[in-house]
């Protein structure tokens, strides 16, 4: 059985051969240099800075630089078997690659950080204690939403969106099978806070023409976005990564989300499931008071149940049992232990996890976000080692 055979009968509430497994990223210096791979973004720090210098401080020349840079066919080849070779290295079945946003579609460049597509500002800086390159969000372009108004808004169908779309399909046809890569896009209520901070977002919240002109905006976008994937011969699935909570709770009130972000998540389901394809969401914190909203929208699968929030009844066994053939799970290894438990702690969650959620189909096993830099490479290795020797269907574990 192939990853992606692997992984679709896993969304479908069917065993597959094994547990599948799945990681958002990996930002990690030791993984990479264990199995001899370059991260996949280190040197951006000092491309951006040297670059600035070449075009003499002039930052429309650094930002056209940049662009024609990352959009040359060795460029993207190279970027993405970074990232895939060490997936597939680790034996991972699922990865993803962001389309919207972020790194790989900056709007503006600076010496020392970028503007997204969108409107976000990233620093761009070393890590601490590793030097390890990382892009840090650090507020909104705007600081009203008239400024939000005269923006160049976004636009779904351009040359360097398809460019990396191709070469990611390319890629996984590439490797025969050996991991499924799907598109993953921002949603509505991230880049709706982050393009204005979130003081001046949550001002604009008491203005419902404004705020719902502002999703609406990004609602269309996404919907539009995965038009366009399956246009360009999408199949599989798409992830939506989209921050609904924190640590005790939704960020904004489930009112709203139903208002302004729920309509655009069913458009986009409804969208995605004509043409066939899984829509997996990610978001972090307690989301529990909107997880029967997110099912009725449509969405299959939920990333990552966090499982260091302060709510005891946000709890992926627990979910499981409640949601069981509603929702697939991926997840949910806490990042905070794979960096600092021993390794038995690590073994013996891994081992729960399988055993209670993969009978049947509907789980793929993850860490509980994504692996950061604090992660140890013994723990990394005893989640995946778990995972090979107990993983395997029909599941037995004392």
């Amino acid at each position: 059985m192939n990853c992606r055979e692997r992984i679709h009968m896993a969304l479908d509430f069917k065993e597959p051969d094994k547990v599948p497994s799945f990681e958002m990223s990996i930002d990690n210096f030791k993984i990479c240099e264990h199995f001899n791979e370059d991260y996949v973004f280190q040197g951006m720090v000092k491309s951006f800075n040297d670059t600035y210098d070449l075009c003499h401080g002039d930052t429309e020349s650094l930002t056209s630089t940049i662009i024609r840079a990352t959009e040359t066919r060795s460029y993207i080849k190279n970027t993405l078997n970074r990232h895939i070779n060490l997936y597939r290295k680790l034996g991972i079945d699922l990865a993803i690659i962001p389309f919207t946003g972020y790194i790989l579609f900056p709007k503006n460049c600076d010496r020392t950080f970028f503007t997204d597509e969108y409107g976000r500002i990233f620093d761009l800086r070393k890590n601490p204690s590793d030097g390890m390159d990382i892009a840090y969000y650090r507020d909104g372009a705007f600081k009203n939403f008239e400024e939000f108004e005269k923006y160049s808004h976004l636009k779904v169908e351009t040359s360097r969106r398809e460019k990396y779309f191709k070469a990611m399909k390319k890629t996984e046809k590439e490797s025969q099978g050996k991991i499924s890569i799907i598109p993953a896009v921002w949603g509505l209520f991230e880049p709706s806070w982050q393009v204005f901070g979130f003081s001046t977002f949550s001002k604009l919240l008491a203005n419902p023409r404004k705020i719902k002109k502002v999703f609406d905006i990004h609602g269309k976008f996404l919907v539009d976005t995965i038009k366009t994937f399956i246009d360009w011969g999408e199949t599989d699935a798409i992830m939506i990564m989209d921050d609904y909570g924190f640590k005790s709770g939704p960020l904004m009130s489930p009112k709203n989300y139903r208002k302004y972000v729920f309509p655009w998540l069913e458009e986009s389901c409804k969208i995605a499931h004509k043409a066939g394809l899984k829509v997996i969401l990610h978001s972090c914190g307690d989301i529990i008071l909107l997880l029967d909203d997110i099912i009725r929208a449509g969405v299959d699968a939920i990333h990552p149940i966090e499982p260091s929030t302060a709510n005891p009844e946000y709890d992926i066994f627990k979910l499981n049992e409640k949601y069981k053939d509603k929702l697939c799970f991926l997840g949910n290894v806490s990042p905070q232990d794979l960096a600092d438990k021993e390794v038995n702690v690590i073994k013996n969650y891994t081992k729960k996890l399988i055993k209670k959620l993969a009978p049947e189909g509907g789980f793929i096993l993850s860490s509980g976000h994504s692996i950061n830099p604090s992660v140890t490479l013994e723990n990394y290795l005893a989640m995946h080692n778990t995972l090979k020797k107990y993983g395997t269907y029909p599941i037995f574990i004392q």
